[in-house]
């Protein structure tokens, strides 16, 4: 199970086409702040019917596209 498994289960039950959720809100349905390692997991989102879009630093923002 990977630590961003939550995450990804999060994106899959709420439908939504687009999400667009702040390094914030993100550590609150995690539990823990986003890391460096997120680039490495961020390619399971596909598993759940999700990819992820932009990451934006300077906004603390990561966009989540539905396939």
């Amino acid at each position: 199970m990977s630590k961003y498994e939550p995450l990804w289960k999060y994106l899959k039950e709420n439908k939504k086409e687009i999400y667009k959720l702040s390094y914030e809100e993100i550590k609150s349905i995690l539990g823990f702040d986003i890391d460096h390692s997120f680039l490495t997991y961020k390619k399971e989102a596909k598993e759940y019917g999700y990819e992820v879009g932009k990451i934006s630093m300077k906004e603390k923002i990561i966009t989540f596209n539905k396939i």
